[in-house]
C-alpha cells in the first residue's frame, strides 16, 4: 500500500466559522512534519500553531463512501 500525508490548518474566523487552509500533500510523515514546522513560523499561522493537522491517506482508495445530505434544502 502507498500512503500520502495531507496537511491542513484550521482556525476559527471572526464570524465563528472554521477557516480551513489546505497546505499540501507529502510523501512521508517526516516531510509533512517539516512543512508544519516551517509554517508555524509564518505570520498568520504563528497565532494558532495548534491548528495544524496531518492525516494519512491510502492512495487509490475512496475515503468518503457514505454520501451526503444537502442541508440547505432541508
Amino acid at each position: 500500500m502507498t500512503y500520502v500525508y495531507v496537511v491542513q490548518h484550521v482556525r476559527e474566523d471572526s464570524d465563528g466559522y472554521d477557516d480551513i487552509k489546505f497546505i499540501g500533500v507529502y510523501s512521508t510523515r517526516q516531510e509533512a512534519d517539516k512543512a508544519v514546522a516551517r509554517l508555524k513560523q509564518v505570520p498568520g499561522f504563528t497565532e494558532t500553531p495548534q491548528g495544524f493537522y496531518v492525516d494519512q491517506y491510502e492512495v487509490d482508495k475512496d475515503h468518503w463512501t457514505e454520501g451526503f445530505v444537502d442541508v440547505s434544502k432541508s
